[in-house]
């Protein structure tokens, strides 16, 4: 645990960072009824208060178990990656994650309704560790952990300017914070959604945010997808979220991969990360891109995949995708995954090149 001297200057520059944050980096359903939630019982994983934890880093030196020289997978370099571990109980189930400019401070959501945020320590091109890490609980309206009212699971995370926007996937509902009110300490305002986002599938609800910035067509839009939410020709359902042209769009569904997360990259283009999991096949996960001039209400979109990985590589399920620009000018992709808080799963946190 770091001192509490350290702990401040972290959150003074935090709060100050995170609403130019927002970040300048991306400013750079088949319908089913929506069963209630029930009040939750306490969650021995939920993060109940504000504290400085510890993350252990192991260096992954491959992405390919089988070949430690191959570093080329599809448009993608790597870079380098972390198994990431804490005697902190409440660490893990990591689901969304949003860098600063720089690619160095995080902030990180979990399922059990907690937030992460700390500094990404880089020796070179290569992570490794993290520091001046934080665990804080996700307030509701009522200034009350959102795990009290059994809102979990949440899933994605989306930045604008100091409007920090978090999906919840179990109860379709969207919060959004602003960051200038006291940073991870500030309440959540429920969204008003769209009837059909309401009634996604149990669990297969909202799983990626991306806010529209300036210059976009669909400039200061909320572009929410689900995981697996299909419409009357199986694609998966996605909503635009105030902006000039609300409305819903699809994304067609191939090879029964369902979407995790999406970045949009500093070129413009958008990325999906999607994963897929069979008993026989193991799992599965993929990058498409997406020029984001394809969504507009009542269009199916659709991108070439530039990243295919199975359990040959170092992957895991991974739920969170973000990009920053380096000095040099390297596009970086990093990658987490969720481990669901299992003995046989990792917290691996993964960074790539983007070269084409």
């Amino acid at each position: 645990m770091r001192a509490p001297v350290s702990r401040r200057r972290f959150l003074k520059t935090a709060a100050a960072g995170f609403s130019a944050v927002a970040l300048p980096a991306i400013a750079h359903a088949q319908t089913a009824v929506q069963r209630p939630p029930k009040p939750a019982p306490p969650d021995e994983y939920a993060v109940t208060a504000p504290v400085s934890i510890e993350v252990n880093a192991r260096p992954l030196p491959s992405f390919d178990t089988r070949d430690r020289s191959h570093v080329r997978f599809g448009s993608l370099e790597y870079r380098s990656g972390l198994i990431l571990t804490s005697r902190f109980r409440g660490f893990g189930g990591l689901s969304g994650l949003r860098l600063d400019a720089k690619g160095e401070r995080f902030i990180a959501i979990s399922d059990k309704g907690g937030w992460f945020t700390g500094r990404i320590v880089c020796k070179g091109r290569e992570m490794t560790g993290l520091d001046d890490v934080e665990a804080s609980p996700i307030l509701g309206p009522d200034g009350k952990p959102i795990t009290a009212r059994g809102w979990y699971d949440t899933e994605a995370i989306a930045l604008d300017g100091s409007y920090v926007y978090v999906s919840l996937e179990r109860v379709n509902q969207i919060l959004r914070f602003d960051f200038a009110k006291g940073f991870t300490r500030s309440l959540g305002e429920v969204m008003p959604l769209p009837p059909a986002a309401r009634k996604l599938p149990f669990n297969k609800g909202l799983e990626a945010l991306v806010i529209m910035p300036k210059g976009f067509a669909l400039a200061g839009t909320l572009v929410a997808i689900s995981e697996r939410g299909l419409d009357a020709g199986g694609n998966i359902i996605g909503f635009l979220i105030g902006g000039k042209t609300p409305g819903q769009f699809g994304i067609r569904r191939t090879e029964n991969f369902d979407v995790s997360d999406a970045v949009l990259l500093p070129s413009g283009q958008l990325l999906l990360l999607e994963r897929k999991f069979s008993m026989l096949g193991g799992i599965g996960v993929r990058i498409r891109r997406i020029a984001p001039n394809s969504i507009a209400p009542g269009a199916v979109i659709d991108g070439p995949t530039i990243f295919t990985a199975d359990l040959g590589s170092e992957i895991d399920n991974l739920e969170g995708i973000d990009a920053h620009v380096t000095d040099e000018g390297d596009t970086v992709l990093t990658l987490i995954s969720d481990d669901n808080f299992s003995m046989i799963q990792r917290n691996l946190l993964l960074q790539f090149t983007l070269v084409d």
